[in-house]
């Protein structure tokens, strides 16, 4: 069509063919228009659809959570974050959908819905984003990292969210430049692609949901329901009994159920089935002599007409009755004074909490699992103990332990002791310190003052860890080789004065 002269007839022919051309192409922009609809309302009938599916799952969690709490409690909590955060991003998409439609008589019309200007001005100014942009981006943001801290970083569904939630920047595949994602996703795009757009994302959330949902639901009951994958359990009021006592306790199923009866118990080999009460196998037997004992059986249910068996074992030990207690230092058989000096204390075959433990000769508190003793003025501490054993039987017994000072601190440089090697300007500047090497106890000694003798000068008083002035004067005095000594070394050690520290001397090679 060009070069050389046209005739009339041919310029007609060429017309009729831009006009086909251009009938052609609005025809194809109507189809596409009319598909991204259609999709549209699939989109939303399967949200629908999901939905009506994620409340009976969230229902059925929350029942088992009412039911079994130490099972599905937890798992309850996490569901009700997602069910939170999803149903405020999923109403924050609707609204922005709501206003997008809000103008349009009948909301079906596709094909005319082409223009690009609402969401062109809601989300954009200039080349930034209005507070609705922003906000639009802060909720896909905020519902992304918000599902990953309830799920766990970790957790298969993070590398999911992270890419069906992504805001990162879209690179452009024909001019490989980086565009913004809601500039790539939403700027100049009609308006029912973004429509369409919008519903999908929702479609996402809904999806986001049911899978994670249906995971904490589906991975528990799949793990309790069958009768095979139940253990017996052995629950005993101790583990530890003396001879002649009778041992008590409970055999129950990992889903303990009180409407749950067997068929028929095995116990150590002889038929237990009337010792059944609530769902639990009552034991009450002689413990037997001193040793290790062993209880074992098998519990017989019927599921699906048929027989299973569910085994249990358990062990327990038998002891010999203690007539004393058993009194430890954690460090040796001395307490310092000033310190507080860990206690551990034992009776086999009795608790801690049932035994009844005081002191003399100074303080004892309780600590953890143990106690802590801080010693008075004296050199004895004794350490009572007594307890009530289960036969009626009562224990008393004591233990005896030597009061002594913290010993001796050194005076160090550095970390070392003794007479240490060093330059005229480390000295300077190292901080004078103590400490007690070997000893039990981390100790934080603090150095209050010191004093400075250097060769030919006035010994210099110092308050404080580091030399003084009038110190590093007379320190600049001295000569390579000479010795200047640190001593009378005041220090606290954990606030508690310390009664002597030995000096550190300072040989200066330069």
């Amino acid at each position: 069509m060009a070069g050389g002269k046209v005739s009339a007839r041919q310029k007609m022919i060429n017309l009729m063919y831009l006009v086909f051309i251009a009938m052609l192409a609005m025809q194809m922009d109507k189809e596409v228009l009319s598909a991204f609809g259609f999709m549209n309302e699939k989109l939303e009938a399967n949200n629908i659809s999901t939905s009506e599916k994620n409340k009976l799952a969230y229902a059925n969690l929350e029942t088992k959570a009412s039911e079994q709490a130490a099972k599905f409690g937890k798992l309850n909590e996490q569901a009700n974050e997602i069910k939170k955060l999803s149903a405020d991003f999923y109403s924050h998409l609707a609204a922005i959908k709501s206003k997008m439609t809000a103008d349009l008589e009948d909301k079906t019309a596709y094909e005319t819905m082409d223009k690009t200007e609402f969401l062109n001005s809601y989300f954009f100014v200039g080349d930034g984003y209005t507070s609705e942009g922003q906000e639009f981006l802060d909720k896909i943001n905020g519902y992304r990292v918000g599902v990953i801290d309830v799920v766990g970083e970790n957790s298969k569904f993070t590398p999911t969210l992270k890419d069906r939630f992504s805001t990162e920047a879209v690179i452009n595949s024909k001019t490989g430049i980086s565009v913004a994602w809601l500039k790539a996703r939403y700027e100049g795009f009609p308006l029912v692609a973004s429509l369409t757009n919008l519903t999908q994302m929702q479609a996402d959330i809904r999806n986001t949901e049911a899978a994670i949902v249906g995971d904490l639901l589906g991975g528990k009951l799949e793990e309790s329901l069958s009768l095979s994958n139940y253990q017996g359990i052995v629950r005993l009021d101790k583990t530890a009994y003396f001879a002649g006592e009778s041992v008590k306790g409970q055999v129950v199923l990992g889903r303990y159920d009180a409407t749950l009866v067997p068929n028929k118990v095995i116990l150590n080999g002889k038929d237990a089935t009337n010792s059944v009460k609530d769902g639990q196998v009552v034991i009450d037997m002689p413990a037997g002599n001193v040793g290790e004992k062993t209880i074992k059986g098998t519990i017989f249910f019927t599921e699906n007409g048929e027989e299973v068996p569910v085994d249990f074992e358990s062990k327990y030990s038998v002891i010999a009755e203690p007539s004393s207690a058993v009194v430890s230092a954690d460090k040796m058989n001395v307490v310092y004074r000033g310190l507080d000096n860990p206690i551990s204390v034992s009776l086999p075959g009795v608790s801690s909490r049932d035994l009844n433990v005081n002191a003399s000769g100074g303080k004892l508190t309780n600590a953890g699992s143990g106690y802590m003793f801080r010693p008075g003025s004296g050199d004895i501490a004794t350490i009572n103990v007594s307890a009530k054993l289960s036969s009626g039987k009562t224990v008393n017994s004591k233990a005896t332990f030597r009061i002594k000072d913290i010993p001796a601190a050194m005076g160090s440089v550095r970390e070392q002791f003794g007479t240490v090697r060093m330059p005229k300007s480390g000295l300077e500047n190292a901080p004078i310190a103590a400490g007690l090497p070997d000893f039990e106890f981390d100790l934080n000694i603090q150095v209050i003052s010191f004093k400075v003798k250097v060769p030919g000068e006035l010994t210099v008083i110092v308050n404080g860890s580091r030399l003084n002035a009038a110190a590093k004067k007379a320190l600049g005095k001295a000569r390579r080789g000479d010795q200047i000594n640190i001593y009378d070394i005041q220090a606290t050690a954990n606030g508690v004065p310390l009664k002597k520290v030995l000096p550190v001397s300072i040989e200066l090679i330069n």
